[in-house]
């Protein structure tokens, strides 16, 4: 029978719930994440002692591990076999770990020297950034492995995406109540650690119990997996990963993107302070009226998403986040309203770069098993993952360099012009930039809502004929002698 003419495999719709326990689970990475991400600098230089060239190095030094790490572990779990599946022994098995290594990361090691302390968190980077991905990556591929739809996974990515806002916002909120009550900086970042290890350990448990059956709903009608023994090395499987086309249009759809956000969230306290002469406090409110808006059009934009398809979400949001950051670096002093409008405008279309790249991302992984028989989403999804670190970590390094070379002084009174410039420009202008060239490569991406029916149709034909031939195997008589 020609494909085009085999029925889809019909699972049950994707229940509300399902959705809601697996987007809970992005706050076990999302939390420590963004304590990390506002705060991890200042601890280290601040509090733990350490020079911020140490501090600089500790943090490079976990972006090398990761491209270690990242691929290793994504490979890893492709390749798992065992009762509970391929996702969740990682899951389950590193979130203890993750919870140590966010107690330990905020503890200040007695040692008397900066050497002593740099080395403890060189070698606590190495065991946190494990258990890091060792939770989110397979989480993270989990979202291919729940549902087929292509509406239902981009419900699956939009609940994701609002879990990741949220833990953003909530662990803003929890170091301001932590701040509020607790006087000795080290004891604050203790209990950061404290709470966000606590907080990591139940989530999991409640990410894994409300997905597992629809899991293996699933699951039952793909074919077996390769086994471990039999499936490609890892050098090979990268290379073949990265030569298809859907997949880096993709990477440089999402880094472009994320580099954007990324390099306008460092800028954002230089040009509150800087350059608007705003207290700190409007820092915050700023970032959440950014970040709840994003929050607020996600399911606007999932609702665009099934009528239309998730590359056209991107081709309609991306562009008001451009012009939005880009009016940035038009706002003088004293344009206070002007500026939160403008963060609000920017906030709808930072939405779809939360949402389209890992939502496309499930229907290039079933190309691929169409092309190559494999299913490989933790090395898929790896790639994405890695991305988000290198991203944040090249967003800081471009806004620091910038700063230092225009001569601005975080001491000092009033800032060099050229390093207000500067501000300005990282604010709006070079992120505006960055998301023109992130839609360039959205717009070349070919998997529409109809050729991703087409590949389904193909492939429900192929896991059939795989199914067949496993059933015949286990059929056939065992020869003695």
């Amino acid at each position: 029978m020609p494909w085009s003419l085999i029925p889809l495999r019909k699972l049950p719709p994707l229940p509300v719930s399902v959705k809601v326990f697996y987007g809970v689970g992005e706050l076990a990475a999302a939390v420590p994440a963004s304590l990390s991400a506002f705060f991890v600098l200042y601890f280290f230089t601040t509090v733990a002692g350490l020079s911020p060239a140490l501090a600089g190095a500790v943090l490079l030094f976990g972006r090398v591990w990761d491209a270690i790490n990242d691929p290793l572990i994504g490979w890893l779990s492709d390749r798992t076999v065992s009762p509970l599946g391929r996702r969740y022994p990682w899951m389950l098995g590193g979130v203890i770990p993750l919870a140590i290594c966010s107690v330990l990361l905020w503890t200040v090691p007695p040692f008397p020297t900066q050497m002593g302390v740099f080395a403890y968190y060189i070698v606590l980077s190495i065991f946190a950034f494990a258990a890091f991905t060792a939770v989110q990556l397979p989480y993270t591929a989990l979202a291919a492995e729940l549902a087929d739809d292509y509406d239902e996974r981009t419900d699956l990515i939009g609940m994701k995406a609002a879990f990741s806002i949220g833990g953003s916002i909530a662990a803003l909120l929890m170091a301001q109540v932590v701040f509020g009550r607790v006087a000795d900086p080290a004891r604050q970042f203790f209990i950061l650690g404290a709470l966000s290890a606590s907080l990591a350990v139940v989530i999991i448990g409640l990410c894994v119990a409300g997905t597992y059956r629809r899991y293996w709903q699933v699951q039952r009608g793909r074919p077996r997996l390769t086994t471990a023994a039999k499936a490609p090395a890892l050098l090979p499987q990268l290379r073949s990963v990265f030569s298809n086309r859907a997949f880096r249009q993709i990477l440089g759809l999402y880094l472009c993107g994320w580099m954007s956000v990324q390099v306008t969230a460092a800028m954002l306290p230089y040009f509150v302070g800087a350059w608007m002469g705003l207290p700190a406090t409007h820092f915050a409110q700023m970032a959440l009226a950014v970040q709840g808006t994003a929050i607020a059009m996600l399911w606007g934009w999932d609702w665009v998403a099934k009528r239309t398809g998730k590359r056209t979400v991107f081709l309609l949001g991306a562009p008001l986040a451009a012009i939005a950051l880009g009016g940035l670096a038009t706002v003088q002093p004293g344009q206070v309203v002007w500026m939160y409008t403008l963060g609000i405008l920017a906030g709808i279309g930072v939405a779809t770069l939360y949402m389209v790249p890992f939502a496309m991302l499930p229907d290039v992984i079933d190309l691929d098993e169409l092309n190559t028989g494999l299913r490989r989403e933790g090395l898929y999804f790896s790639a994405l993952v890695f991305l988000q670190k290198l991203g944040l970590a090249l967003a800081l390094f471009i806004s620091g360099q910038i700063l230092s070379a225009t001569g601005y002084l975080a001491t000092a009174e009033a800032q060099p012009e050229a390093a207000l410039t500067a501000i300005r420009l990282l604010i709006g202008p070079l992120p505006a930039l960055l998301l023109g060239v992130g839609l360039w490569f959205c717009y070349r991406y070919p998997i529409t809502r109809d050729r991703h029916q087409q590949i389904l149709l193909a492939l429900t034909a192929q896991r059939q004929q795989r199914l067949d031939t496993d059933d015949s195997s286990s059929d056939a008589p065992v020869q003695e002698g």
